[in-house]
Parts: structure tokens; sequence; C-alpha cells
């Protein structure tokens, strides 16, 4: 005999819309709770594939669908069966269907799975060499296009997929191909949403971890590059004529102003070590070099007061110590 659990779940597949608008709004508050999603988890191979048809269904129905999947895919064995029935795919069509209004919540979900190795693999079509991709492309895409300051941004939580699939080497590959430019593009946004900050400046971070192999495709967007990095990092001073005629104008010009500081100190430390990663090699301290780079590290230490930044600044500043004996200034400067 069906247990009311399993009369609930079968209820998602009713022919009845009120019925099936009941069965999903109480599968989603189920869903709000340990005990709930622990419940609901013995039953995965029903609620899934149940919940997963009706993301493609009017917004009353869909929407708690949307909300059910992402709180069950906190759960890791939950997402990984999620991957295993291509949810992946299931959220990208539906995602890039006409008029979709559950946008947030599919992005969501795909944040979740990407937390996984399958699932990363599985948003890279992976194994797909025809559309190995497409899926990353389109998303970029939408990040960069669909920035809206002061209302609701779906598509801003792209910013943590794109920080999760540059964890793997070939969601770095594919960042990184001059042919697709996706990196330029991401490098490019510029926001005030500090999760999208956070996003690009995890991403570059992870990207860098390729510099030993692909630092030139990295230097070839350093003309978006180095203000990405280096602005978040350069301190609150207006820079003098002196300092900023060593810099490319993008540099030059911003530092030259009274500037909004980059307040979150988690955007300066991925920006250092992705500027420590660079640097690591020597065409990249050449580059660093050539855009005073060491001066913006020694200005920025001066006003930096939190802890984690400012190791980062010394990691970074004791790689330039042989050429330039820019450590001591940093250390003489905070004394």
């Amino acid at each position: 005999m069906a247990t009311e659990l399993e009369e609930l779940i079968g209820f998602l597949s009713a022919p009845s819309p009120p019925v099936k608008k009941i069965a999903v709004d109480i599968v989603r508050d189920y869903t709000g709770s340990e005990d709930g999603l622990e419940s609901l988890g013995k039953y995965s191979n029903v609620v899934l594939p149940s919940l997963s048809r009706l993301l493609g269904e009017k917004k009353v129905v869909s929407e708690p669908a949307a909300q059910a999947l992402v709180n069950l895919s906190q759960k890791p064995e939950l997402a990984g069966k999620m991957v295993e029935m291509h949810m992946v795919r299931t959220s990208m069509e539906t995602l890039y269907k006409q008029d979709c209004e559950i946008t947030s919540l599919l992005i969501m979900l795909l944040v979740n799975l990407t937390q996984l190795d399958a699932g990363i693999d599985s948003l890279l079509q992976s194994a797909d060499e025809k559309m190995h991709g497409l899926y990353v492309m389109k998303l970029v895409r939408s990040f960069c296009s669909s920035s809206c300051e002061g209302k609701v941004d779906p598509f801003e939580h792209v910013a943590s997929i794109l920080v999760n699939i540059s964890k793997k080497e070939d969601g770095r590959k594919l960042l990184l191909d001059q042919k697709r430019c996706l990196l330029k593009q991401i490098v490019r946004n510029d926001s005030k949403s500090l999760l999208r900050k956070r996003g690009v400046a995890g991403t570059i971070r992870n990207c860098c971890f390729e510099a030993e192999n692909q630092l030139q495709n990295l230097l070839l967007i350093s003309e978006f590059l180095w203000p990405a990095l280096l602005l978040p990092v350069a301190g609150n001073k207006v820079y003098s004529e002196e300092d900023t005629r060593k810099m490319p104008l993008e540099l030059a010009s911003a530092l030259s102003i009274e500037r909004e500081p980059v307040t979150d100190p988690e955007i300066r430390v991925q920006a250092l070590e992705a500027i420590y990663l660079l640097i690591l090699q020597e065409a990249g301290r050449r580059a660093f070099w050539s855009v005073n780079g060491p001066r913006i590290l020694q200005v920025g230490y001066a006003d930096e007061d939190d802890p984690k930044a400012m190791e980062a600044y010394e990691r970074a500043g004791s790689l330039l110590i042989q050429e330039s004996g820019l450590n001591e200034e940093l250390t003489e400067t905070s004394s």
C-alpha cells in the first residue's frame, strides 16, 4: 500500500492542472526542511523525473518545481542523480526556450549541479565534440549582456557557474580558447553587483592557474586583464602623473581620479592571487613591470588592513624582491 508521500509524488503527474499545482506546492514546501529533503530523497528515482517534467509548464507549476529541484540539489547525492538523468541538458533547453519565466531558478540549479565534476562535464558537453562548449558560450553571452543595475538580474548567478567550471582544467581551457574569446568577454563585464564582481575575480584567478602553459593567451587580453586585476588592489590614493605616465591609458585614467574603492577583501585577495600566478612566469613579470604594477602593489599595500589581503600582497611582492626590492618598501610603508 502506497504511503502518503508516494501518493503525493504520484499527483505530480496528475492530468488535472489544479491537482498538479497543489501537489508541486506541497513537495516544494517539503524541500524547505532537512527532514523533508531526507524523506523525498528516498523516492528520488520518482520525484526527480516528475519535477523535471514540470519545468516546461506554466509558471504556477514550473516555479515551485524548480524551487524544489534547487533545494534538493543542495544534497550532493541527489545532485549526482540529477546529473545522471541529464538535468543539466533539461535546464539549458528550458532556459533558452522563448518566454522562460524561471530563469533565475534554473541558473541556481545549474550552480548547484556544477559543484560536482560530473555536472561540470555535462555543462561543458565534454562527451560531444561537435557541441562542446555551446552551453557555456550561451551562458557567458547572457551573463555579459544582461546586467540590470538596480533591477532583477536573472543571470547574475552565472558568475558562480563560471567559478565552478574554471576549477577544472577542461573548463579553464575552454574559457581561454582564443577562438571563443570567453574570458575576454567575462573580464570586460563591468557591474556594481558584488556577486558578479566576485565571480569575475574568481574566474580570472582560476584561469591564471594555466599561466605556465597559456600565458600568451592571458596576455593577449592584457588591455582588459590588468585593469581587472590591478584596480581592485590599487588602494584609495589618486596617483601622481609620474606614476601614471608609466601605465597604459586604461589604468592611468582610472587611477588619476578619485574612485570608488573595492571594499570586499575577497575580491582583492583573488586579484592578488591571480597576479601572483601570472608573475611566477618570467614573461608575466615583464608584462607586470610594463604597466607599473609594482608601484600599484606598493600603494595598495599601504592602504590595506585585511590580514589575508596583506599576506597576498606580500606573497606577490616577494616574487619581485630580487628585481626591485619592492618587498622591503612594502614593509617600510606599513611600519
